[in-house]
């Protein structure tokens, strides 16, 4: 396990790590989640082993530091990112990044593109104010207090599911709850106008079963590579495993 200070209170951004060859690939799960859970399976196979890999939780999941005084907004979160990178000698990493985290890449290859040679994102957040549901806008309907302290966290939990508690229940509360403020709140200039003026290589994963991805066709216009995953949902790396693999294999 490895580490970096990402505050001036000296919290830490953790991940693990294994060697390999070629620019880092850096696997970056989505909100109320853990890196090795969601891509460890993926980073395992045979067209992908060998090359040198980390799985980082960001700040206020899985094992990273949680600290109160921490702000959790995308452009912090992709600070916190930055300084693992830094740390760990990551320049010009392929992102492998879903939904929140995804955002977060997107957020780190605008702001530090000397870090970032690939994206790979999974259902990112790309603009602010998400559809209605149980993820960030659910957590964001309780205030701070109520969701931290007034039994929100618990009822979200049980909304969710139990694959997605399984993960969610290991995030600090209140880093859960601002982490989902910021995505509702999202960037200035919003995700997916920093996505289009990338000129890194851009893949874009949506599953089939998610429905048609808004401004589908400014994005390819724009040079991001969009694939529909058949037989998949927000969870394409479990739903369609083999495709996921192969996306992420393309043009590496």
């Amino acid at each position: 396990m490895r580490k970096a200070h990402f505050d001036a209170q000296g919290s830490c951004i953790r991940w693990t790590e294994a060697p390999g060859e070629g620019p880092a690939r850096v696997y970056v799960h989505g909100l109320g989640s853990a890196s090795t859970v969601y891509h460890a399976h993926i980073a395992a196979h045979p067209d992908l082993a060998g090359r040198r890999t980390l799985f980082v939780d960001l700040p206020g999941h899985g094992i990273s530091d949680r600290p109160a005084t921490f702000g959790y907004t995308l452009e912090e979160m992709a600070q916190a990112l930055a300084a693992a990178l830094d740390a760990a000698g990551a320049e010009g990493a392929e992102l492998v990044a879903h939904s929140m985290g995804g955002a977060v890449a997107v957020v780190l290859a605008h702001e530090r593109p000397d870090l970032v040679s690939r994206l790979v994102l999974t259902e990112a957040n790309l603009d602010p104010n998400p559809p209605a549901g149980a993820g960030s806008s659910g957590i964001a309907s309780y205030t701070e207090e109520e969701f931290v302290h007034g039994g929100g966290f618990a009822r979200v939990l049980q909304r969710v599911g139990q694959e997605w508690a399984a993960t969610m229940r290991l995030a600090d509360p209140l880093a859960l709850h601002r982490t989902a403020l910021g995505l509702i709140r999202g960037t200035r200039p919003t995700m997916r106008s920093m996505l289009m003026d990338l000129t890194t290589d851009r893949t874009y994963l949506q599953g089939e079963l998610s429905g048609p991805l808004a401004g589908h066709d400014e994005l390819v216009a724009a040079g991001v590579r969009v694939e529909t995953v058949p037989e998949a949902g927000h969870n394409v790396m479990f739903d369609n495993p083999a495709a996921f693999t192969r996306a992420v294999a393309a043009q590496s």
